[in-house]
C-alpha cells in the first residue's frame, strides 16, 4: 500500500520513466514482508537496457526489474534506498520521509 504522494508527483513520474529518463519515487509503503521498512523508492525508466545498466552501478540484478504497469523499475528499501538516493543527490526525498 503506498502512501505520502500526490497524483502530480506520480504523473510526473510516470511520464519521465516513459521518457527513458532514470526517475525516482519515493512513498511511505506498508508491507508485513518487510516490517523494518516504512517507505520504498520506485528507481524507474522506459528504456529497460539503460535501466539495468543503472542498476548495476548499485549491485542490483536485471531480473529485480519489476514491469508491471508498463513503467519498469527497481523497488527500493532499506539501506539501499538511503545509499543510493544520497548518491544521486536526492536528499530532499531523505528528509521528506525521515530517511536521515
Amino acid at each position: 500500500m503506498a502512501f505520502g504522494i500526490n497524483r502530480q508527483e506520480l504523473t510526473a513520474w510516470k511520464k519521465a520513466v516513459a521518457a527513458g529518463e532514470i526517475a525516482f519515487l519515493t512513498h511511505y509503503w506498508l508491507d508485513d514482508r518487510f516490517p523494518n521498512c516504512k517507505t520504498v523508492t520506485k528507481a524507474g525508466c522506459g528504456n529497460i537496457e539503460r535501466l539495468a545498466e543503472w542498476g548495476e552501478q548499485y549491485g542490483l540484478k536485471r531480473e529485480w526489474i519489476d514491469m508491471r504497469d508498463d513503467f519498469p523499475h527497481f523497488d527500493l528499501f532499506g539501506e539501499h534506498e538511503k545509499r543510493i538516493l544520497i548518491n544521486e543527490g536526492l536528499t530532499d526525498q531523505l528528509k521528506r520521509f525521515n530517511l536521515l
